[in-house]
């Protein structure tokens, strides 16, 4: 059985196939409006967006911080939406736990054990991504930091890992998800849009996620991706999403079926 994790009294995590989709930055009000009106009427549960964007080159849009957090959270009200975010340290928990609806923690952040174990003090939902180079016994034992402190309610995100490869930004590793459901009972969600780097790709190993039984899919999507402050290249734009969405909506009550009737004896 998977653990399920309540998300504003409406949605569950583990119980539920759940869609999170938005841009990769929050630039302004009127461009996170449009996106999430989109992705909500394809059928996204949750409204993603970066407020604090850590990024590799210190000269790439670094976000626009708790500007950002507020933008989303006025569009998440506005929509009806629960929203998630990246939170950058553990300075910011008191934000995040008014404003935020799942905290998510990015990869750099994985290992950031300080900032799990004030997460762990919380009781909002967390959204762990795998870190870039690190196993899933690492995952499994970086959400332990978090459960060990009080919070369980933690959502395990495989995102791709570092490899030889150049083709794609990461290498996705759907046996991840295979993996996670034997080594633990907590919800495991996919990120194909930072595993690939490229929009192209995207909806294939989205569908991919959901046929080896992840629990949720996390994808980014832009109007104008072309313009788009970060990450333009891996977003889809609404049209594609919302065919993809069409696929999901088919394939899911089947694929979800036989997965749930898979036994699952893991435990965190």
């Amino acid at each position: 059985m998977r653990k399920e994790i309540k998300i504003n009294n409406e949605l569950s995590a583990g119980k539920d196939f759940l869609v999170i989709a938005g841009p990769c930055s929050v630039e302004s009000y009127e461009q996170t409006l449009e996106i999430a009106t989109a992705v909500k009427e394809a059928g996204a549960n949750i409204l993603r967006g970066g407020a604090f964007k850590p990024r590799t080159s210190p000269n790439s849009f670094q976000g626009l911080g708790e500007e950002g957090v507020k933008i989303l959270a006025r569009v998440g009200k506005d929509l009806s939406m629960p929203i998630i975010t990246e939170i950058p340290s553990e300075k910011y928990i008191d934000l995040f736990c008014e404003y935020v609806d799942i905290i998510q923690v990015g990869a750099r952040n994985m290992d950031n054990y300080y900032l799990l174990k004030e997460l762990g003090k919380t009781k909002k939902p967390i959204l762990l991504k795998r870190g870039m180079s690190a196993t899933l016994e690492e995952l499994v034992l970086a959400a332990k930091y978090i459960t060990m402190g009080g919070n369980e309610n933690v959502i395990l995100c495989e995102r791709g890992i570092r490899t030889f490869e150049h083709q794609t930004r990461n290498t996705f590793d759907i046996s991840a998800v295979l993996a996670l459901r034997k080594m633990t009972e907590l919800p495991v969600f996919v990120d194909p849009s930072h595993a690939a780097g490229t929009w192209e790709m995207v909806e294939g190993l989205s569908l991919a996620g959901l046929a080896v039984g992840a629990d949720g899919l996390m994808v980014e999507v832009h109007h104008d991706p072309d313009h788009a402050l970060s990450d333009g290249a891996q977003s889809l734009k609404p049209k594609r999403f919302k065919k993809m969405m069409e696929k999901i909506t088919y394939l899911k009550p089947h694929l979800t079926k036989v997965n749930k009737n898979e036994d699952n004896n893991g435990k965190l």
